[in-house]
């Protein structure tokens, strides 16, 4: 039986900037890569939440992570535990080997990121459910009591996150995974727990987090979510980034890995541009990307093209953009702070057309003032 293989190292400034003149090589722009923690990051990820429990959708994850990367085009790759019952982690982790080996990247010049929280099964034990699992893994074991599962099928006990972790470090081959984020935890416990019980909570997780931080098996961590930072101040599902930042530094000092979120942005979720509902300090009345460009925080963005449901509709051209794949990618990725929306692709035709923007540098500020000012004028 061959050895378990993982592979070392993480993304680095020097490995990033690498990847960057890999690209400029291949004729991407520059400016297609933006700049975090000296970090060099594509303004385009890819996702991979999508996609059935089997071997041909292994093949396509598996060969769209290889091919996004190759092609100059993304260096930030997303998954979760979750998605797919850890398959997609796994074909990650096949296309990284394959990328390293044939001497296309090296491991410090791609990100690589993770969720965990969602309750889940393997599935290459197909015949094993989701809750049976939970019961042989965890609840017997004596890591978990069935308490401890939100009614939004989410854990945030640390026995179990510091599982998830290490499983999602063999799933991937990796010793050290950039960014590991909570995974929808507000949205999946504000029905059980009150605001305050949810945020000692959190303290407990960023702590599992920072001692993983602290032997090297992460580098930053974050809070993945759905809608709380996308509602007004008022609503039950709503919270600060401010109060989630003051956590961690409260946990792990001013140094804390606490340094980004991943909130879905698009035409039709428009919210992270456009809704004030956030302060910081004496400022208030701020959106979400102000307030996370105030904080430090990176933003990573999901569902650029609301899973297919946008590719219909009626979007007028701008800034000499016609293709609408590329309409809807251009405005995200060129907004302020947004590092990259992260879009999910296996089949090669749509790695092929979903990259095509990357030949494109983001807009320029006066350019995309002028394009929301536009788009906001047409009805999504």
């Amino acid at each position: 039986m061959a050895s378990f293989r993982s592979i070392s190292g993480f993304a680095t400034p020097a490995g990033t900037n690498r990847y960057l003149q890999y690209a400029t090589d291949k004729g991407i722009p520059e400016a297609h890569f933006k700049r975090f923690d000296e970090l060099r990051l594509s303004s385009l990820g890819m996702g991979t939440y999508l996609g059935d429990l089997n071997a041909e959708d292994d093949k396509a994850v598996e060969d769209a992570v290889f091919n996004s990367v190759k092609s100059g085009a993304i260096n930030v790759i997303d998954t979760a535990i979750n998605y797919r019952a850890m398959k997609s982690e796994k074909s990650i982790g096949r296309a990284l080997m394959h990328l390293i080996d044939e001497n296309i990247v090296s491991r410090d010049q791609v990100f690589v990121s993770t969720k965990n929280g969602y309750i889940t099964n393997d599935g290459d034990f197909p015949n094993v459910d989701v809750m049976e699992y939970m019961q042989k893994m965890y609840i017997s074991a004596g890591v978990i009591s069935a308490d401890d599962i939100s009614s939004g099928y989410n854990v945030m006990k640390p026995d179990y996150l510091a599982r998830c972790i290490d499983k999602s470090l063999m799933n991937m081959h990796l010793s050290t995974i950039d960014l590991v984020y909570i995974h929808n935890a507000f949205e999946s416990w504000n029905q059980d727990v009150d605001k305050a019980a949810f945020m000692s909570m959190l303290a407990k997780v960023f702590e599992t987090y920072e001692k993983y931080r602290s032997m090297g098996k992460i580098r930053y961590y974050g809070m993945a979510t759905w809608t709380c930072f996308r509602v007004p101040p008022h609503e039950n599902e709503y919270l600060s980034l401010e109060e989630c930042v003051r956590t961690a530094e409260g946990v792990g000092g001013a140094q804390h890995g606490f340094r980004f979120i991943q909130l879905p942005y698009n035409l039709a979720y428009s919210e992270a541009l456009l809704l004030r509902n956030q302060s910081v300090g004496a400022e208030k009345n701020l959106t979400i990307l102000e307030a996370a460009s105030k904080l430090g925080i990176g933003v990573f963005t999901s569902i650029p093209l609301f899973q297919g449901r946008l590719l219909q509709a009626k979007i007028p051209d701008y800034a000499g953009l016609t293709d609408i794949v590329q309409k809807l990618l251009q405005i995200v990725r060129s907004s302020p702070s947004v590092i990259a929306p992260l879009i999910g692709q296996k089949k090669s035709e749509h790695v092929e057309e979903n990259l095509r923007i990357s030949k494109r540098p983001p807009l320029a500020n006066a350019e995309f003032a002028e394009a929301v000012k536009m788009l906001k004028k047409q009805q999504i």
